[in-house]
Formats: C-alpha cells, sequence, structure tokens
C-alpha cells in the first residue's frame, strides 16, 4: 500500500531530508504524514536512550489564538489553570468538551502578551476553537501558522543543539522557550526554541517558522550532531510506554477523560491558593461529577506473558479470568528496557487495581495479562 499525500494531506518541510536518512515507514496525523520509523527499530531506539535522534514532528501543528482576548480565551478553553502562564514557558493543558471528554491534550505556549500557541495532537482543534471563539464572541483570530517542529531527543540532544546554535541553549530550563534567529549564508531560520519533547529523555522542540527554511534547519542538526552520534528516529513507542506518555486518541477513546487518561493532576478543578477563585473552563462541572462518581475507568500498566506479540492494530478487549469483560487494552510493545511486553489498557473498576490478574487473546493465543501502577517500575 503506497501512501499518497496532496493538499488534504501535506508533507512538512522535512519530510525529503528523514526519508533521504532512512525513514521508511509513515502514517497520517493532523492530516499531515508523520514518519514513524526506518528498518532498524532497534538501532532508533539505542539513539534516543543512550546518544540522540533527530525527528520531524511538522505533524504537531500549531494552533495560533492572537488578540486583545487571547489570554482570557485561552484560559477558558484550557482544563489547566493558564492565568498566570508568562511568555516564555510552556504548560502542558489538556482541553476537555462540555461533558468533561477529552478534546486534546496540547502543549501551550505564551508567545508573546497577545500570542499563544497550542501546540496539538491528532485532532482538529483549529475548528474546535474558532467555533468557541465565534459563539462566546471573543476578540481573537485562530489561525494555523506557518510553523513546524523538529525535536532532537536522548541524553547528547543538548549537546547537539548547543553546537548548532549556541551555548546559550543549555540554560534553558524545561518547558522552557526562547526566539532564536540563525544565520546562515545571508538568509535566516527563525524559530522558538523549546526544552520539550515526547519522550522521557532530555530534548528541545524546534518550532521552525519559515517552511521553505526546513532542509536548511535539517541539515544544521545533522551535521552538528554526528560527533554525538545522531540517528534519525521518530516519536518511539516503546520507550513512550516505558516513561508513560498518553498518546490522545490511541491511549484513549472518544469518551475518556483526563483522570481516565492518567492526566489529571494536569486539571484544575480547583485553586492552589485558597484567596484566589478557581478558573472557568469549558467541562468544568462536568469533570467535577465525573471524578465523584466513582465509576471511572482508568489507564493502567498491563505486562503480558509470552514471546514479543505481533503489532498491536486495534484495541483488543480484556477480560477477567472467569470471562467478563474488563475492557481494552490500547498500546502494546515489547520493552528493550525491561525484556517484557507491556502496554496500556483501559479499565473499569474493579480491573484497574495493580495485581490484578486478567486475559487477553493475542495472536491467535490467549495470554496473561498483571496490571500495574504507571510508570511502569519493574526494574527490581
Amino acid at each position: 500500500m503506497e501512501l499518497i499525500v496532496g493538499p488534504r494531506t501535506r508533507v512538512t518541510p522535512f519530510t525529503d531530508r528523514a526519508t533521504a536518512a532512512g525513514i521508511t515507514k509513515a502514517m497520517v496525523y493532523n492530516h499531515t504524514v508523520l514518519p514513524i520509523g526506518t528498518d532498524d527499530p532497534a538501532a532508533e531506539y539505542r539513539a534516543l536512550t543512550e546518544t540522540a535522534a533527530i525527528w520531524d514532528v511538522g505533524c504537531e501543528r500549531q494552533v495560533q489564538i492572537a488578540g486583545p482576548d487571547a489570554h482570557r480565551f485561552i484560559t477558558y478553553l484550557c482544563a489547566r489553570d493558564l492565568r498566570d502562564l508568562q511568555v516564555g514557558v510552556a504548560r502542558y493543558a489538556p482541553m476537555c468538551d462540555h461533558q468533561g471528554r477529552l478534546v486534546n491534550d496540547p502543549m501551550a505556549l505564551r508567545i508573546d502578551d497577545t500570542t499563544f500557541w497550542l501546540s496539538i495532537a491528532d485532532s482538529d482543534v483549529l475548528l474546535w476553537a474558532r467555533a468557541v471563539a465565534g459563539e462566546g464572541g471573543y476578540n481573537v483570530e485562530v489561525t494555523e501558522p506557518d510553523v513546524w517542529p523538529l525535536a532532537i531527543q536522548g541524553p547528547r540532544a543538548e549537546d547537539v543543539v548547543a553546537a548548532a546554535l549556541g551555548e546559550w541553549v543549555r540554560d534553558l530550563r524545561f518547558f522552557r522557550f526562547e526566539r532564536y534567529d540563525h544565520s546562515l549564508e545571508g538568509r535566516s531560520i527563525p524559530m522558538v526554541v523549546c526544552r520539550s519533547g515526547w519522550s522521557g529523555q532530555d530534548g528541545f522542540e524546534l518550532f521552525l517558522m519559515d517552511g521553505d527554511m526546513g532542509e536548511q534547519l535539517w541539515d544544521l542538526l545533522w551535521g552538528a550532531g554526528q560527533p554525538f552520534g545522531l540517528g534519525v528516529g521518530a516519536p518511539n513507542n516503546p520507550e513512550r510506554i516505558e516513561s508513560f506518555l498518553l498518546s490522545f486518541g490511541g491511549d484513549t477513546d472518544s469518551e475518556s477523560d483526563p483522570d481516565e487518561a492518567g492526566i489529571g493532576r494536569f486539571v484544575s478543578l480547583k485553586s492552589d491558593d485558597p484567596g484566589q477563585a478557581g478558573h472557568d473552563f469549558i467541562g468544568k462541572e462536568a469533570l467535577r461529577v465525573r471524578r465523584t462518581s466513582g465509576t471511572q475507568r482508568r489507564l493502567v500498566g498491563v505486562v503480558i506473558d509470552g514471546g514479543p506479540p505481533m503489532p498491536l492494530r486495534s484495541p483488543r478487549a480484556l477480560r477477567s479470568r472467569d470471562g467478563r469483560p474488563a475492557g481494552t487494552l490500547r498500546a502494546l510493545t515489547r520493552s528493550p528496557r525491561f525484556n517484557a511486553n507491556i502496554g496500556l489498557a483501559l479499565l473499569d473498576p474493579p480491573w484497574s487495581e495493580p495485581g490484578t490478574e486478567l486475559e487477553v487473546t493475542l495472536d491467535g493465543a490467549d495470554r496473561s495479562a498483571t496490571t500495574t501502577t504507571l510508570p511502569f517500575n519493574l526494574d527490581s
């Protein structure tokens, strides 16, 4: 099967360079091509966990909210309190609908006093934000800017980015960013440099602000990274499951709320300051009801016996030892770190309790599965 790209499925400014570097597999994410691997997944994992990896994550689209009401609007749009978000700071900020269901789990960046970006997972947040802004009469403009993230992840990521852009990047703290224009052969490569990324390793995301300069930025980083063992890769499923980083839309379904998805700590249902009223946001009251109902599912870790399984193409039913439905297996991998089959499962109570023994059918055979807490702690 060949992936055909066009106006509905866009390539990124880095697609050709990623392909030339060894990417052979891709999928569609936010209507954009997302590289997902090479023919050597073991080498990808080693680069990410031992040296550094470069990822084309241009599919991580930005929804820009700008205007006099931008701060007030994004605070209402996100379930995490962003009233104190400062320029140069990013914050993980889940979004819900009016019934408390997850709409997306973006990273919110305050670019300047009246401009914010939502760096989104795979859903049409642009349409949602425009609808909410229009219905609420907010004085904002909601657009998709010419911004394309490129990630450097791994223990040597700081060395790679410092070699390419300068020693100043070493001073960036996690979830902090700087605007930066890199001069190259008489041309400027404008970007936002943020210490962040979808891995459990150190890393940076470089938000290129001129799509015409994509190959130049890739070449700059690729050349600077070779002395540090920089390899090509993509968002890494084994490592992100080991570290438990949520994959919205994969680990979750259309009814999932933040608590079920294991990210409830990023929802501001009450203020930390007793003298300050909590902020209002979409889905707040529905989340209060859900949280106190005692009937919520939970996303938990599972360890599954047997040899390495085939890739999980769709969620699989999990059942109790006596055959009762318990929930669904949402993600599965063979963990290089733990030398075990680990996965993420969305389970009904009481099956979500740690240590619960369940069963699942994989590759035509029944296997035992045992629940565990997240993130995984199987080193002992």
